[in-house]
């Protein structure tokens, strides 16, 4: 379907940028020309022909750069050669084929003027190069799907489900038993070493201690 849309663009833009490019050359020139003839000017006379002149070039901008179809540009490139390409061949036959005296909006239309200057070669030309653009044949890329949003993260605490017959049986671990606790003393059955005994030294408990002597004690003599 966007090939024809495009086809029917073609045909159509071709025609309107010939008159468009007509008036807007002949308006242009006459202008001018008239300046020169009285020795002075006055720029607002150029205003209708500048417009005319940027209607064209704007549709032949959206026909040549909008990523539609090849097929828009490439018909009318070729309808804006030919007449100029029919020039080599028999040029007085395509000169009597173009229509003469037609006027527009009380503005003298010479569809000729285009053709004669090499206008329409250019501007087809340009079109015709616009069709080997390998982006103008791509299709547009598809839009991509959203992707599902993630979960949020469960903060819920994992539920204990053991159960009593989840244990281990009695006896049959693989882990040893647990010592039992104990204050640290040894063992009754032990064997402990004798202490050993003090011999020549007499030990400063064995009798109470003398602060000083009695009179008639023996030893004070």
């Amino acid at each position: 379907m966007r090939h024809l849309w495009s086809f029917l663009a073609g045909l159509v833009v071709a025609p309107i940028t010939w008159v468009l490019v007509t008036l807007g050359q002949d308006g242009s020139g006459r202008t001018v020309d008239r300046w020169v003839e009285i020795g002075t000017y006055s720029t607002p006379n150029l205003i209708e022909p500048a417009v005319y002149l940027g209607v064209a070039g704007v549709l032949l901008g959206l026909l040549g750069t909008l990523r539609v179809s090849p097929l828009g540009p490439l018909v009318a490139g070729l309808l804006l050669v030919t007449p100029y390409v029919g020039m080599f061949i028999a040029p007085f036959a395509v000169l009597d084929r173009i229509p003469a005296g037609w006027r527009v909006l009380g503005d003298p239309l010479p569809l000729s003027l285009p053709v004669r200057n090499g206008t329409l070669f250019l501007i087809g030309l340009a079109l015709l190069l616009a069709t080997f653009s390998i982006q103008r044949w791509r299709r547009w890329p598809a839009r991509a799907t959203p992707e599902a949003p993630a979960a949020p993260a469960d903060d819920t605490p994992t539920e204990n489900t053991f159960t009593l017959g989840d244990w281990p049986p009695s006896g049959g671990g693989s882990e040893p038993d647990t010592a039992p606790l104990t204050l640290g003393y040894p063992s009754p059955d032990t064997p402990t070493e004798p202490l050993p005994r003090r011999t020549g030294v007499e030990s400063p408990w064995t009798s109470p201690p003398r602060y000083g002597a009695r009179p008639g004690d023996p030893d004070n003599r």
